[in-house]
């Protein structure tokens, strides 16, 4: 996991083209966050670039950042969501910790599979809303709803439908029962890996 301490540019190749940058913060105030792919070192054998998941599209897009620019750790957790079973599932060091049914997009508004990671745990100003008391940001967007607010991202979120627990009912992103979705955001941590698979 690696989190920007200063202004991030991501490039094509290390030392190459800038493909994208990113602020400390992203659009939601929080730290911007990236998946940690590999390490280029040089030959005292510290980091100079870490290859990268970024949170953009196109889903699985990634890139190069300075080793300079980030601050990197190791995470625990990681999420795998079954879109057949319907079932959002946490592992922590390997073990199972979590696993619940989970409602995910229709037909028309698929949930994207792919490899992703968590890159903002959200808290819900009005848990009450639409989102329950908070959602899971993954790296990932819509395949369709490019023109929604932020682009579409998706999120493991909590609902104020609980009937869609269970069903093909959101416009992509994955619903989980309230209760469900507090343990998740204190269980799992920013970077987790995310696997989306049907």
């Amino acid at each position: 996991m690696a989190y920007a301490k200063v202004p991030v540019q991501s490039l094509k190749a290390p030392g190459g083209t800038t493909s994208h940058r990113f602020a400390v913060l992203n659009v939601n105030g929080v730290n911007s966050a990236f998946g940690v792919l590999a390490v280029i070192r040089n030959r005292d054998c510290s980091p100079v670039w870490y290859r990268v998941r970024l949170p953009v599209r196109p889903n699985g897009a990634t890139g190069y950042v300075a080793a300079h620019a980030v601050t990197v750790r190791a995470v625990r957790t990681r999420l795998d969501i079954d879109l057949s079973k319907r079932r959002v599932s946490l592992f922590r060091d390997g073990r199972l910790v979590l696993a619940t049914t989970a409602g995910i997009g229709t037909s028309g508004t698929p949930t994207p599979t792919g490899h992703y990671y968590v890159n903002q745990r959200l808290r819900a100003s009005d848990p009450s809303g639409p989102y329950g008391p908070g959602a899971i940001g993954i790296s990932a967007f819509s395949p369709v709803l490019i023109h929604w607010a932020q682009g579409g991202p998706i999120a493991v979120h909590g609902t104020n439908d609980p009937s869609s627990v269970g069903r093909s009912a959101s416009h992509g992103c994955i619903r989980i029962e309230n209760r469900l979705l507090r343990r998740l955001l204190r269980a799992t941590e920013t970077g987790s890996p995310v696997n989306i698979h049907a």
